[in-house]
């Protein structure tokens, strides 16, 4: 379907509903008919405090426009100071207050900070590296994910705290634990690994056949001889490692829901807090078993980019293919980088629309209050030790007030797109195992596509190579290293019947035990390419290419190049080599990039990784081919622009620079942040619009 200029006709918003009826459901998270369709929060530490304290902090949220806390993910020896012993007083305080200041809480399973006491009795369940040294007690994950025993005390806790709160009209949902991120190699890890590896393989035979153990005479006579190793072993030793992690931390979320769900009425939801672009585990596993998707959004570099973030709120809510939560983000600076320096006055409203822009409902800032001690004394607040607001709190407040302004007409809508992204664990840590060129970061390199994709169809969804593809006119798979048969049928499928596939380079070169395909390059991709890789090199210098599209300039790559041939008399060499410093003279006039029309669809392979501006080129040729035209044409440079629908069509411009921005529509919109309508918007440094299209 065509998405055509802003406000073009009744048969957009059509298009638009069509979509909607066939994507799952959004994640209405805030299912109680007095909550805000968007929720500002904040994490709060009540138990750190005495209940004036308490009450003083939500007072203070309240007059912030906060209508949200997420408490108690590392309350344990509050909540059970001893092995079966509850204190739920300050607690029981803090929830009944929150609701007297229209406060919603979401309610965090501790388990992510067990209490002395429990690691002290049960040191088994302390979480050990792959050279067997145990973790002692302190900070923070210091549990094994495996321990048969620490799962028993967590649904414990966790079915205590949904018999007291389950029922409760002010808690939403649940989090469970804190950021996900630690594996463990105790005796109950290994044990179940090798369980695993038994229940997958069925015999040791078959293991060894398709891991090819002969090589260096790895080759095992039981399940109980395989390492467990998380590098430099058999690339097939590590991909499944890396899926034992991922089944296991879905069993841990299982064994925490199975004590919550049947005491908790089904309006409250069951998430945890990922953290953007971690590959610790398959996140699509994991949340397979949560209701919505909730992450941790923080900036990582000293200057704030747009771009990566964007694609990782779009990664998120690829994730369960609706809407998600920021539960964590930053109150203007963090901690743990080697200068922390703060986001610049307005980029945290900025930052929060563009969450929003992007599917979130609820943004919640990490923290409340400075704690008086512990190992994050020097992170952003809102308030100070003593409870008093510091600078970012009137940024924050004025984010709230504008939540409420706009939360009616964003209620129900939802980000659509005729452009997808694909995104794989199982190739990101394939090529992360063997990098072959060092620069090769898969992540970079799906922000490289995802960029100028970003800026011209200003909307693209972030998801599994084995989501739904039929309502996307343009597929695109930047390096789609592992590809397993059934998932190369589904893309065979999407092609014929109309649409346009793109692979990037290192494409198809895996099957799913991280072997290598017999067939070259893209493996079962191959006959449908009508082409085919015969030789791949890393650079150390860049590579230049005949123009990309017609009368265009000549492209640009480093990093990796791939010597392609046309293997069909119908597949197209789009660009050639030229002799360059990094073609070393064996990509000299070789095909560069492959494409195929097969019926109404088309496959295209990338044999290089382009620089910016060549693949600004080719982005918006595959656009203009697959009829994909922006929502709002001619936006000014550093100007991202994202659209909800659903019920309603609300658009939101974001000025990520820091020079003043006039936008001119195509039609007149109301303002929902300034009332009124405009045709027209200017917007200052790190500006934000938000503006509904009439009904």
């Amino acid at each position: 379907m065509h998405r055509g200029a802003l406000l073009r006709s009744d048969s957009l918003v059509g298009a638009v509903a069509a979509i909607l009826c066939c994507a799952p459901a959004r994640a209405q998270a805030t299912q109680y008919k007095d909550a805000p369709p968007l929720l500002v929060g904040a994490a709060w530490y009540p138990e750190q405090w005495d209940e004036a304290t308490v009450d003083r902090d939500l007072e203070t949220m309240e007059a912030a426009h906060i209508h949200l806390a997420r408490v108690a993910e590392f309350a344990w020896s509050a909540m059970e100071p001893s092995e079966g012993h509850y204190e739920w007083a300050w607690l029981d305080h803090a929830i009944a207050e929150a609701a007297k200041h229209h406060v919603y809480i979401v309610l965090g399973t501790p388990t992510a900070a067990p209490p002395a006491w429990l690691t002290t009795k049960y040191p088994e369940t302390l979480r050990m590296d792959e050279n067997g040294q145990r973790a002692e007690h302190g900070n923070r994950q210091q549990f094994s994910f495996a321990s048969t025993k620490y799962r028993e005390l967590a649904h414990g806790i966790a079915q205590a705290m949904a018999k007291r709160y389950g029922h409760n009209p002010n808690v939403v949902g649940w989090q469970l634990d804190n950021e996900y991120a630690e594996d463990s190699f105790d005796p109950d890890a290994r044990a179940q690994w090798h369980a695993w590896l038994k229940q997958k393989y069925g015999t040791i035979d078959r293991l060894n056949t398709l891991w090819t153990t002969q090589y260096w005479s790895q080759t095992y006579d039981n399940f109980d001889e395989i390492p467990a190793r998380p590098k430099e072993e058999n690339p097939a030793l590590l991909l499944d490692w890396r899926h034992f992690v991922s089944d296991t931390w879905k069993s841990y979320s299982e064994n925490q829901i199975s004590a919550i769900r049947p005491n908790a009425d089904a309006r409250q939801f069951i998430t945890t807090n990922t953290m953007g672009w971690f590959d610790g585990f398959d996140s699509y596993v994991v949340h397979s078993v949560l209701d919505i998707a909730a992450w941790d959004d923080y900036v990582s570099t000293p200057v704030f980019d747009w771009a990566p973030n964007a694609a990782a709120h779009d990664l998120t809510r690829g994730y369960k293919q609706k809407n998600f939560w920021v539960m964590e983000t930053e109150p203007a600076f963090v901690n743990w980088r080697k200068t922390n320096n703060p986001l610049a006055k307005g980029q945290v409203r900025e930052l929060a629309w563009q969450a929003i822009g992007h599917g979130a409902d609820a943004v919640e800032y990490w923290q409340w209050r400075a704690a008086m001690n512990g190992q994050e004394q020097y992170h952003g607040t809102l308030v100070g030790p003593e409870g008093k607001p510091v600078p970012v709190y009137a940024e924050v407040e004025q984010i709230g007030a504008e939540f409420e302004k706009a939360g009616k007409a964003l209620s129900g809508t939802t980000p659509v797109s005729n452009v997808a992204l694909l995104h794989d664990f199982n190739s990101r840590w394939a090529i992360d195992f063997q990098r072959h060129a060092a620069k090769f970061d898969p992540v970079e390199e799906l922000v490289a596509f995802y960029r100028p994709l970003r800026e011209d169809a200003q909307g693209v969804d972030v998801i599994s190579p084995t989501a739904a593809l039929d309502r996307y006119k343009l597929v695109v798979a930047p390096a789609l290293n592992v590809l397993p048969q059934a998932t190369a049928d589904h893309l065979i499928a999407y092609v014929k019947q109309g649409g346009h596939l793109v692979l990037g380079p290192r494409s198809g070169m895996k099957n799913e035990y991280d072997a290598l395909w017999p067939e070259r390059q893209p493996g079962p991709l191959e006959e449908l390419l009508g082409g085919r890789v015969q030789e791949f090199y890393a650079l150390e210098e860049p590579v230049t290419t005949t123009p990309v599209v017609d009368g265009g300039a000549e492209g640009h790559g480093a990093v990796w190049a791939e010597l392609l041939e046309p293997m069909n008399d119908a597949t197209a060499t789009i660009a050639k080599y030229k002799p360059s410093p990094g073609s070393a003279g064996w990509l000299d006039g070789q095909p560069a990039m492959l494409t195929r029309q097969v019926g109404k669809g088309r496959i295209t392979y990338v044999g290089f990784w382009p620089d910016a501006a060549t693949l600004a080129a080719m982005t918006a040729g595959w656009l203009k081919d697959a009829d994909v035209a922006p929502l709002l044409p001619n936006v000014p440079e550093g100007v991202e622009v994202c659209e909800r629908a659903g019920v309603g069509r609300v658009l939101m411009l974001i000025n990520h620079l820091t020079e003043s921005k006039h936008v001119v529509l195509p039609a007149g919109m109301t303002d929902l942040l300034k009332g009124g309508s405009v045709s027209s918007v200017d917007l200052e440094k790190y500006g934000v619009a938000v503006l509904e299209a009439a009904r």
